[in-house]
């Protein structure tokens, strides 16, 4: 995996939101009740749990995963000994958890589940970051490709991992790609200059382009970012400078994206063309998962919670 990335300072999704996702998906899981639990496992019982990584890793999501276990038991003890952003190796504990049995047992699936999801998009984020650290300045981001209801968690974990986000959503950027030309029924240069007229000057915007000549005529039309979309890197390092040249001429700078077709192997290739930044939505739609175990077992004989 390389090194850990640059440890940033992480804005966590917004702790309301989280709340009432976590809710949704503990009634996802829980259904009309844990009927396995309640007919095994005694209603005051109490355990406890260890949480442990078996394979190395960056994590994301740990506060959430604690959030899951007092929402299931408001009284439970918990403590983390990591936190979102860092790497981890095999072997390490990351957490304890101390409160009612049927409880540890309700919260245990779910809140693995987004840890184990979060913290794979972290790692594999972490991954291609440190092979651009051979080429400073390029930046690597996210895309829309995210989980439906997710997005904003595996946003998040993409920034534990060192990486950007590209838009949220719809209504932050404006993003004219190939079916928008065909449904608008006119060329790129056009486009942009419309959509521009219509958002103003300050709304970043960001045009697709598949050749070289629509990626001149995105970059003439002022777009804010030209987006170069699955164009082999030498491609893109005979068309970088004259896409420079170009926003030069019109007195707009541009940001160059490289996006579709990246890969572990070419990330490098693709780096030194001279783009900005690349645009992977592998990174959430594609990331293994990260190998993480819970181990529970009963608490001591008259061991109380505080």
């Amino acid at each position: 995996m390389g090194s850990a990335p640059q440890r940033k300072a992480l804005t966590p999704p917004d702790p309301v939101l989280v709340a009432a996702l976590i809710e949704r998906f503990l009634e996802e899981d829980r259904g009309s009740g844990d009927i396995t639990s309640e007919g095994l496992v005694p209603a005051q019982a109490r355990a406890r749990a260890r949480l442990v990584g078996r394979a190395r890793g960056v994590l994301a999501g740990l506060d959430l995963f604690a959030a899951v276990f007092r929402a299931c038991d408001g009284e439970a003890r918990v403590e983390l000994d990591a936190r979102d952003g860092e790497r981890v190796e095999a072997g390490q504990e990351l957490a304890r958890i101390e409160g009612n049995a049927r409880a540890l047992l309700l919260a245990e699936r779910t809140a693995l589940n987004l840890l184990q999801r979060l913290s794979g998009i972290a790692t594999h984020t972490a991954r291609l970051v440190s092979i651009l650290s051979a080429t400073p300045g390029v930046r690597l981001l996210d895309t829309r490709k995210t989980t439906p209801g997710l997005r904003v968690l595996e946003k998040y974990a993409v920034r534990c991992g060192g990486g950007e986000n590209h838009r949220h959503g719809l209504d932050d950027q404006a993003m004219i790609k190939e079916n928008h030309l065909a449904l608008a029924g006119c060329g790129v240069r056009e486009a942009v200059e419309r959509l521009r007229a219509s958002i103003g000057p300050r709304v970043v915007l960001t045009c697709e382009a598949r050749t070289d000549r629509e990626a001149l005529l995105a970059t003439q039309g002022g777009a804010d970012v030209v987006l170069l979309d699955n164009m082999p890197p030498e491609t893109m390092a005979a068309l970088v400078p004259r896409l420079r040249e170009a926003a030069r001429e019109r007195g707009r700078p541009v940001e160059l994206e490289a996006s579709g077709g990246v890969t572990e192997e070419n990330l490098l290739a693709v780096a030194r063309s001279g783009i900005d930044r690349i645009s992977v939505g592998a990174l959430t739609h594609s990331a293994p998962a990260l190998d993480l175990s819970l181990y529970l077992e009963p608490s001591p004989q008259g061991e109380e919670g505080e």
